[in-house]
């Protein structure tokens, strides 16, 4: 939607901005997604039309601003996932929120399932492209924000323990930027959900183990009561290095200041890449095609196939409510 609350005739070179950020957005809307300034700052980049410094971002975001104020681009392009409004549901009638309910309706299509995923996003920027590959496939989804913090830590392990006692191993789908603090968190993600897990299976477990027992061999013991399965896999599906050859996302200069920069730079150089550069259909491709090679198709479709069948259970009684109110408030008076 394009309205106009200002006047404002940009230059000619400016025009030519706005009609690129329209066709990049409007392309993207054809796929069904929304891009955050971010995203639309680095396809402008990678397609050779402004230059990769913090001057071309701030001088784009200020021609997107001025153009959605003076009605030259849609507004709902452009999209800020940190910041919304938030509040309680209402419906109109009771069978309306019965016709919300089958829509939302969902059955655990993992239950039976070998095996758990869940994807890790590092930025909450890419939240919406994130959650809209991890919905198709049932799977849950977490912002980490950066490095994620103890308590969430914490509560994975806790969610994660429940997963191995029914029997079922855990994989999580991690995908952060190809940046010294990027590449490491990968590693902490791994290292302290180890360090949880085990402890925390150490405890129900004691008598099979040594007063000083090593977390590897907890790890080995987990792997044998699930039948020679990991327990806990941390696989990082994005930015790789592979993937930064394969789609030539535009560099940035590795942080030197970074703690972590010099073990980064003896392995990577002194470049970096951003999760964001790549186009959002690579990023749900690449979570799509990892939880495909993951999951039981057979067990999946099964579940799914019940879960169908009684949301329209829903929905015809969400067409008949009037009716099944009269049969209800029947029931009630002869009470």
């Amino acid at each position: 939607m394009k309205i106009k609350y200002e006047n404002w005739r940009p230059s000619e070179q400016v025009r030519i901005d706005i009609r690129r950020a329209e066709a990049v957005c409007q392309q993207y809307a054809a796929d069904g997604y929304d891009l955050t300034l971010r995203q639309l700052y680095y396809q402008f980049v990678a397609r050779g039309w402004i230059e990769n410094n913090l001057k071309s971002y701030k001088r784009l975001g200020e021609i997107v601003n001025r153009a959605r104020l003076s009605g030259l681009l849609d507004w709902s392009y452009i999209v800020d996932r940190t910041r919304s409004l938030r509040g309680t549901s209402h419906w109109r009638t009771p069978g309306a929120v019965i016709d919300s309910a089958a829509w939302s309706y969902r059955l655990d299509k993992w239950a039976t399932q070998p095996r758990r995923v869940e994807v890790w996003v590092e930025k909450e920027a890419l939240a919406g492209v994130v959650q809209r590959a991890a919905n198709e496939a049932d799977v849950d989804w977490f912002s980490c924000r950066g490095y994620v913090s103890q308590s969430e830590q914490w509560a994975a392990a806790r969610r994660f323990l429940g997963y191995l006692r029914n029997g079922q191993a855990v994989t999580v789908l991690h995908l952060g930027d190809h940046d010294p603090s990027g590449i490491d968190m990968t590693r902490d993600i791994r290292e302290r959900l180890e360090l949880f897990l085990s402890q925390d299976w150490l405890s129900e477990h004691r008598a099979w183990f040594d007063e000083d027992v090593e977390i590897a061999e907890v790890l080995a013991h987990m792997r044998d009561q699930l039948g020679d399965v990991d327990p806990i896999e941390i696989r990082r599906i994005a930015l790789n290095s592979d993937q930064v050859r394969e789609h030539n996302p535009p560099p940035n200069p590795a942080k030197l200041t970074d703690s972590r920069a010099s073990a980064y730079v003896r392995e990577h150089g002194y470049e970096s890449w951003e999760l964001d550069a790549l186009p959002p259909d690579v990023l749900a491709g690449l979570i799509g095609q990892h939880i495909e090679g993951i999951r039981n198709e057979d067990a999946f479709e099964l579940i799914a196939a019940r879960e169908a069948h009684e949301r329209e259970l829903l929905r015809a009684a969400a067409d008949r409510w009037t009716e099944l109110a009269g049969v209800l408030a029947a029931n009630g008076d002869e009470g």
